[in-house]
């Protein structure tokens, strides 16, 4: 789905979009604290922060992005969860909200009871990468590579960007069903996962375009598959597992999006959902986002939780049968 003024402005239902006969919209009288529960540079930050600020133009008011790392993002969505639903703390995050809990095990919070969704920005696609230096031009070698190192013991590293993230589960799913003798290592956030691509640290793992996109232009980093059942519209030319005769990622797919604490008054959704909408409508956020790899797909809040809710029960389903201690 495609972002488009109709879709914007049907997503909202009116009235939710309205304020009550003779009610002025909510109006918050000190600034917003929007937690990104991932380190400052990553994808989940660079995108928070071209979202948020004209939104913080449509409210009146300043949004101050807080970067709240750890525990595999449930440092940070726990702060929000815990918070008064007065609609000044809010949690733009990402699909590791519900994956964390099911991966980690004992969740300070329930991803469904404990958060009111706002709007679902979009999606990306993950790609599974390994260092240029490594030698593999695609994703045959790199699996006869692994599988070489692996029996010489010489295992090759895998990172991800957090313990119970998409790119942590989907690297254990990718070792399994490949046999690639991987070991993982997680990372608090994709911009020091990327770091430790470039000093040599760790050899493979997913990610966004959004944070390694300059590195494979570069040569530095070298795409080997996407995840999911669709190809990146902006990287065409990276074929899919599913596509390379890989069961990896069979279904998956993502969000990008904006909570609250739940029990969210009403009034308050109601002005934080439309003001998201209309930041999200703005055709230079939008080429923004198109140009960091990003799928616009805007959703209003009832439609998000519906698709948390079903992430939720995709992951469950995903990762049984998987060692998840990797």
């Amino acid at each position: 789905m495609r972002l488009t003024r109709r879709t914007l402005l049907h997503a909202v239902p009116a009235a939710l979009a309205t304020p009550a006969l003779g009610q002025a919209p909510w109006q918050p009288d000190r600034p917003i604290r929007a937690i990104v529960p991932f380190p400052a540079g990553g994808a989940t930050d660079v995108w928070a922060r071209l979202c948020l600020e004209p939104m913080s133009e449509i409210l009146r008011v300043p949004i101050v992005v807080e970067n709240r790392s750890g525990a595999g993002s449930m440092i940070g969505s726990d702060a929000v969860a815990k918070a008064a639903p007065d609609g000044t703390t809010l949690l733009f995050t990402i699909t590791t909200l519900v994956q964390a809990p099911i991966v980690l095990g004992n969740a300070p919070y329930d991803a469904i009871r404990d958060f009111t969704p706002i709007g679902m920005m979009g999606a990306t696609v993950l790609i599974f990468m390994c260092r240029s230096s490594l030698g593999p031009r695609n994703l045959p070698e790199f699996v006869e590579f692994a599988r070489a190192r692996a029996r010489a013991g010489q295992g090759l590293s895998m990172g991800s960007y957090g313990s119970g993230s998409t790119g942590h589960v989907f690297g254990l799913q990718a070792n399994q069903a490949l046999n690639l003798g991987l070991t993982h290592v997680a990372y608090r956030g994709e911009a020091p996962m990327i770091s430790a691509y470039l000093g040599n640290e760790v050899d493979c793992g997913f990610n966004s375009l959004t944070s390694a996109r300059e590195h494979v232009i570069s040569g530095k980093l070298r795409p080997l598959a996407a995840l999911g059942e669709a190809r990146a519209q902006t990287m065409p030319e990276i074929p899919t597992f599913i596509e390379q005769g890989a069961d990896v990622g069979r279904g998956w797919a993502g969000f990008v999006g904006l909570l609250g604490p739940a029990r969210l008054p009403a009034p308050i959704l109601a002005r934080l959902e439309d003001a998201f909408r209309q930041s999200m409508e703005r055709e230079t956020v939008r080429r923004r986002l198109n140009q960091l790899d990003t799928d616009v797909d805007w959703q209003g809040s009832q439609q998000f939780g519906q698709t948390i809710i079903r992430s939720r029960d995709i992951w469950a389903e995903l990762t049984r049968g998987i060692d998840l201690q990797l």
